[in-house]
Formats: structure tokens, C-alpha cells, sequence
């Protein structure tokens, strides 16, 4: 599962970069993030310490952010943040006595995090929710309305190759249960994105000869 994650998201950016008229590198990169959004989802779940979880990833997103800056996006903040923001979103409900309840936390993340310059915006907390609280089927018909919203709201036509991974763990459990046993070491995974785009924002620049000056005041517009 994991180098899965990895290698399609290496694949995404990768194309993202260095031939951004080809789609086949970006339809490829769109198995990654739902792999991702589900990970944080069963990671937030069985986490031995949940502070230390959400520590853990603003960590990786600080130290991911200078790199993603020169490599992908000057002017936006890492999908780290955007999980980030959604555990946070996680801890919250689970605090509410029921979901009802929580339904204006959810309204006010999905504006805030579409106000702010994030990678997925609000798209990557509802997908984890998704992950979150439904099964199966059901899993599956939410990610694909999520998908639709978007393509018809957003154009996000790419997008839509995400339902892979979603299918295959919706469908296929044991399958992926057998995925899940085939760990990495942890310091690999929690190291590969700020590490992999490091490695790429270089390669980048020894590429183009040009630097990428990061726009500091788009980080903090809202």
C-alpha cells in the first residue's frame, strides 16, 4: 500500500513538473491521494497516541513546505497541511456527541480550507471523511459523487481515475488487508514527501536553470 502510495505520487509530480502537457503522468498520480486520505483515516483510528499523530504530521508539513514551494506550487501549502487539517476536523467530531452535531464543523473547515491556498482544498477532508464513516458500497457511491461534484463544479475531469484505490478497498478488502501487511519502515514513509520533493525541486532547478521564488504573501491570503 504504501509503495503504492509512494510511487504514484513520485509518478503525478514527476509529470506535474517536467511534461505537464501529458496527462497519462497525472491520471496515474490520482491512485495516490485516496491512498493517502485512507491511511490518515486508519492511522488516525488506531494510533497508540493521537497528539503525537497530529504532531507528527505538522512536522512533516513544515518540513515539507519550503519543497513543495520550489518544486510544485509556489504560492500554496502542502496536502500534508491539508491532512493535517483534517485530523484536526477528526478529533473535533469525535468530541460532539453525534455527527449531526458536527455537520457546521465540517461547513466551516470546507470554507476555510477553500479560502486557503491548499493542495485538494476541501476536496482532501471530504474524502477523508468518506474514509472515515462509510463501508463498502457506500464508500464507494460517496467518492464517486465527490468526484462528479467536482467535475462539474471544478473541471477536475483527472480526478475522476481517483475511485480506483477507493474500489479496491471498498470491494476487495482482503486484498488490501494483504497490502497492509507489507510495511515499509516507518521513518521511509513518513520521510518520502518532504525527501522526494527536496530531490525534485533540485533536479528542477538544474533543469530549467531558473530558481522559483516562493510567493510568501499567497500563503497567508485568505
Amino acid at each position: 500500500m504504501q509503495i503504492i502510495a509512494m510511487l504514484t505520487m513520485l509518478i503525478d509530480h514527476v509529470g506535474l513538473i517536467f511534461f505537464p502537457g501529458e496527462l497519462a503522468w497525472r491520471y496515474v498520480g490520482r491512485i495516490a491521494f485516496p491512498i493517502y486520505c485512507y491511511a490518515l483515516a486508519q492511522g488516525y483510528i488506531h494510533t497508540s497516541s493521537r497528539p503525537r499523530y497530529l504532531r507528527r504530521l505538522l512536522v512533516i508539513a513544515v518540513l515539507a513546505q519550503i519543497p513543495y514551494n520550489l518544486a510544485i506550487h509556489p504560492g500554496g501549502w502542502n496536502v500534508v497541511f491539508t491532512l493535517l487539517i483534517s485530523a484536526l476536523v477528526l478529533a473535533l467530531l469525535d468530541k460532539l456527541p453525534n455527527l449531526w452535531a458536527g455537520i457546521p464543523v465540517v461547513v466551516v473547515a470546507v470554507l476555510l480550507m477553500d479560502a486557503l491556498p491548499l493542495d485538494y482544498n476541501a476536496y482532501g477532508l471530504l474524502l477523508v471523511l468518506i474514509f472515515r464513516y462509510t463501508r463498502s458500497y457506500v464508500l464507494v457511491l460517496a467518492h464517486l459523487a465527490l468526484n462528479v461534484f467536482y467535475l462539474f463544479y471544478y473541471n477536475w475531469l483527472v480526478q475522476m481515475a481517483s475511485i480506483i484505490p477507493t474500489l479496491l478497498i471498498a470491494l476487495t478488502p482482503s486484498f488490501w488487508v494483504l497490502l497492509e501487511k507489507k510495511r515499509l519502515p516507518r521513518w521511509v514513509w513518513w520521510c518520502f514527501y518532504p525527501a522526494h520533493l527536496a530531490i525534485l525541486a533540485l533536479v528542477k532547478f538544474l533543469f530549467f536553470k531558473e530558481w522559483v521564488f516562493i510567493e510568501w504573501r499567497s500563503l497567508f491570503s485568505v
